[in-house]
């Protein structure tokens, strides 16, 4: 096989193109609810690595993926990384997480006095039993040794199975009680206003006093729809169409109103019809609904706007976003002049602003350069996490100085999905070849090294955030999803605990999460080495 190593090594971005093929490939094989997903690239890398040590691309490959991981994942979630800094909940979340991520890097630690594991591998096994690619690549620039990546490669599939099987073995011995979440899509129901209490009132005393998740659509009256101004009185058989996401609470504001009646609005389309348009140019994405100038001299009504798989009520602080789409209540022939406002171009769902994009990341490197003064430590610099730091601030802002910051979803899961791929592809490819001579020299130490450091990190981060903050459960297996950071084990959290509190928790402390593994690795490789 002399001769396909060679090639490889003559080859190697082909190299690399197939390591990630080959990775994915093996990451679908599903046993019994567990898979490596992309992580299976890096065990490929290492193969690949190991048979053709020079098909390695550049390191600049790796660490151009990482950027644009890091990046993303900033952009998505700087609104709830800002939130879960100041509120109560957010702030047990991130007490408890980093209470797992000090245990879990006291146990790596404690294996090089121990065990007498090097410390580059020490902090590289910290890194995959929090299967966090961005602290791994601090500890490969901090001590400038491929180490770490063994290390990595060795703890990370405990990184990923022993949360899923903590979780799996913690809800069946609890059993908690989890409520179902209210519905994520609008409904509708109409009603008959039969209560004499509203007669002759103005359609905004109606308004204000129906709960706050509903909202009127639209108003039947003389067998004709219309959208009800806010003076508009109201009159007695005036039939009203009410929308909201949960039916029980739509159900007691019809009933507050007068009869339920049959849907004799939704199927007539002579005087309003409802049609649904894209978000996509640049005049309204990144604006809050409140602060657009309609231009339109008809009557119109915004019922509800759906990103991804959810619909959110239009309420005026609401953010528009490329790809969403907007439900919109208009005159028959009017859809021309809403589409020219709204753009409603599909490809809004993957476009973003490269210049925007160019500028954010440049920025981000810059501070990354930035030395910082740590008392008894020297001089840091935050390099790519600084990335992340400035991507979460831009996620929050989402607009200003005339640029959109954001990118749809599905725009941002490619961009950081790939870079993913990209950086634990190239990085596995370049450690292979000391990573199969490590293994064969340690043997199962590593591996039960790697064991300890991860349950190290889910049960202390379990136990803190469930049992001494009293965090409920479903929140609770969010915090250690956001704590490990993979998102295959939220994705078995969502399946246990099927309310939106495992996602909330995980994107409110997987970015303060990977930005304090960063930093500790980094004070623990300049402490511990010398450097400095």
């Amino acid at each position: 096989m002399a001769w396909l190593s060679a090639f490889l090594e003559s080859q190697p971005l082909f190299a690399l193109f197939l390591t990630i093929a080959l990775g994915y490939l093996i990451g679908e094989i599903n046993l019994r609810g567990f898979s490596l997903g992309s992580g299976a690239v890096l065990f490929v890398g290492l193969a690949i690595g190991a048979f053709a040590p020079k098909a390695a691309p550049p390191a600049l490959i790796g660490t151009l993926g990482l950027l644009l991981f890091l990046y993303g994942v900033g952009l998505a979630y700087g609104k709830q990384f800002f939130t879960g800094l100041v509120s109560p909940n957010g702030i047990k979340a991130n007490v408890a997480a980093a209470c797992g991520v000090l245990a879990a890097l006291g146990t790596s630690l404690l294996a090089t006095r121990v065990w007498n594991v090097g410390l580059g591998e020490a902090l590289g096994m910290f890194a995959g039993s929090g299967t966090s690619t961005a602290t791994l690549q601090a500890v490969i620039a901090a001590l400038k040794s491929d180490g770490p990546a063994v290390g990595y490669s060795v703890a990370y599939p405990f990184g990923v199975a022993g949360p899923i099987l903590f979780l799996y073995a913690v809800n069946a011995l609890l059993k908690p009680k989890v409520e179902a979440p209210a519905g994520a899509l609008i409904e509708v129901l109409e009603a008959t206003l039969t209560d004499a209490k509203w007669v002759g009132q103005p359609f905004s005393t109606l308004s204000r006093s129906l709960p706050p998740n509903v909202e009127v659509v639209a108003i039947r009256r003389q067998h004709h729809n219309i959208v009800p101004s806010e003076g508009l009185t109201l009159r007695a058989d005036d039939c009203i169409m009410l929308a909201a996401t949960d039916r029980a609470l739509l159900e007691r504001a019809a009933k507050d109103i007068g009869e339920i009646s049959a849907g004799r609005m939704s199927s007539d389309r002579a005087n309003l019809d409802y049609f649904r348009v894209f978000a996509s140019k640049k005049n309204v994405v990144g604006m809050p609904l409140g602060s657009l100038q309609f231009p339109f001299e008809f009557d119109y009504r915004l019922v509800h706007v759906r990103r991804g798989d959810t619909d959110l009520l239009p309420r005026h602080e609401l953010v528009l976003e490329f790809g969403d789409r907007i439900g919109i209540l208009v005159p028959p022939g009017k859809q021309g002049e809403v589409r020219k406002f709204f753009g409603d171009s599909i490809k809004g769902t993957a476009e973003f602003s490269y210049i925007s994009i160019g500028v954010g990341a440049a920025i981000g490197l810059l501070l990354g350069l930035i030395p910082i003064p740590i008392p008894g430590v020297g001089k840091l610099t935050l390099g790519l996490a600084a990335v992340l730091l400035f991507s979460l601030w831009l996620g929050k802002q989402r607009r200003f100085l005339g640029l959109t910051w954001t990118m749809p979803l599905s725009a941002n899961l490619v961009l950081r999905n790939f870079g993913l791929t990209v950086f634990l592809a190239q990085v596995g490819m370049a450690s292979g070849p000391k990573f199969a001579k490590t293994v064969g020299e340690t043997g199962w130490t590593f591996l039960a090294i790697g064991a300890l450091i991860l349950l190290a990190l889910v049960v202390v981060t379990f136990v803190v955030a469930h049992v001494v903050l009293r965090l409920p459960f479903d929140e609770s297996a969010g915090v250690v999803c956001g704590a490990t950071g993979n998102p295959a084990i939220l994705a078995f959290a969502n399946r246990i605990a099927p309310t939106d509190k495992p996602d909330v928790a995980y994107a409110m402390i997987f970015p303060s999460m990977t930005v304090l593994k960063i930093v500790i690795v980094e004070v623990a490789a300049v402490l511990l080495s010398g450097a400095g």
